[in-house]
Formats: C-alpha cells, structure tokens, sequence
C-alpha cells in the first residue's frame, strides 16, 4: 500500500510541476507562450532518494519520472500543452523485500493563456486535464479525470525576473487522500550571462496523506542553458525542507523550439 501511495503521489507531484517554458523542468511555470504557430518539444527527467527509519526499520526509495511535454501556440498569446509521463519506483524494505514498478502515467492537457503584459509584469492562466491514462492497480494512475488550475505572474526586473504559481489540483483517487490539493511556489531566475541563468525556487503544497501533519516542501537550485536560439538544457537539485518531502531530487532536461 505505501509503494503503490508513493507511486500516486509522485504522478500528482508531475501533474503540478509539469511546465511548459519553465526555465524548463525547474519546477515553477514562467507566463512565456510560444507565440502563434511555433511549437516546444521538452523532455524532464526527474531522479529522486528518500530514506526513511521507523521503528529500527529502514525504507530506501528510488524514483524516476520521464515527461514528454509537447507546447503549441495557437494564438500568440495560448498555449494548447500536452504531458506524457513516464514513472519508475523501486523500495526496499528491510526484512520485506524490494518492490518494483514501472509504465506510463496519466496524460496531461492544458491551456495556458497569457492575459496581462505590460512594464515588465505579466499574469497567465493555465487551466488542465489529467487523464486517467496509466494502469491504477500498479499505482501508476488515479483511474479518474482529475483538474488542476493555476495561477501564473512573471516579473522583470532586470538581471532578475520572478516567478510566482499558485495552483488547487482536485484529486479523485480514494476516499482517504485529501481531495483539495493545493501548491505554491516561487522561483528568481539569474540571468549571468545572454546564454545562461541561474534559477533558486521553493515552494509547498498539500500533503495527499490525511494523516499527516506536514505539507512537503522545497527548495531547489539549478541552471538554464541555451545552446542555440532553438536549444537549451537545464540541470538542478532539489532538497527537502521537511520529513514529508523526498530527501532529495536530481532534475534534468532539454528542449527544442521549432
């Protein structure tokens, strides 16, 4: 049951971070859109430890989240995103064996609408779907639609932009999870050079398990690189801030724009 709830949590955890121009998997959404008719291919990958000691018990986890992220612009100023998640979980459990798991997630869609710019600021929705796409007896789906919304404000001031989201996500997955989630984040962006930028974020959100008297939260550091105007890779790490959120994370990604 507690392998099967990581799995379900950490599906939740990418359908609140998935991105679209993110700077570019580092958790917190930007306001940017693509601009009408061009289209972002991004590819996140997300490695995550935990260790965990109850009773002279010791629980070690293993995760792994791939996603696919395909963002089109419509207009100049909507998005039409589309997420495909990829999820892979392994725990050890002294004296219990190794439990493993792996597949697909659910599908994402959503629309991001940028509906405010001016002096620098600037203010996005994104509303989205979360597909019941992955197989709910492995854990790797909730087996029922679920929404999400949020609320996105970009500020520029530079060398610095700041990145502001707030976001509820209803979950539909079982009667004794919390159905209300909500997730707060907030990101500086460092531009050192016309090339690259470095990123420090934080943020929280509700813990899933009614039981628990913590919401896990983060902080995480990292870099934005671009190679070409039409390429760029990221790298960061992210680090607990409380016992309900994984030790630690390692983020990586690349993404094209065409």
């Amino acid at each position: 049951m507690k392998f099967i709830k990581g799995l379900l949590m950490l599906a939740l955890t990418l359908v609140l971070t998935g991105n679209s121009f993110a700077k570019d998997m580092l958790i917190t959404n930007d306001t940017g859109t693509q601009g009408k008719g061009h289209l972002l291919v991004e590819v996140n990958s997300e490695f995550g430890f935990n260790k965990e000691v109850v009773f002279d018990a010791t629980t070690r986890e293993a995760s792994f989240g791939l996603e696919t992220i395909f963002s089109y612009g419509v207009t100049e100023n909507v998005d039409v995103i589309l997420g495909i998640p990829y999820l892979w979980r392994r725990v050890e459990e002294d004296g219990a064996g190794t439990a493993k798991e792996n597949g697909i997630s659910d599908v994402t869609v959503e629309l991001k609408w940028k509906f405010y710019e001016k002096d620098g600021l600037s203010f996005a929705l994104k509303p989205g779907l979360s597909l019941p796409t992955g197989d709910k007896v492995k854990g790797l789906g909730t087996g029922k639609t679920a929404y999400n919304l949020f609320f996105i404000t970009t500020k520029v001031i530079e060398p610095l932009t700041f990145d502001l989201n707030l976001a509820y996500t209803r979950n539909e997955n079982k009667v004794d999870e919390e159905k209300d989630i909500w997730y707060a984040s907030l990101a500086m962006e460092l531009a050192v050079s016309e090339k690259m930028l470095l990123i420090g974020n934080a943020g929280i959100q509700t813990n899933m398990d009614k039981t628990s008297t913590s919401s896990p939260a983060f902080i995480l550091g990292g870099i934005n690189y671009t190679v070409t105007d039409a390429l760029s890779v990221n790298l960061g790490v992210k680090g607990a801030l409380n016992e309900a959120e994984t030790d630690y994370v390692i983020l990586a990604g690349i993404a094209w724009r065409f």
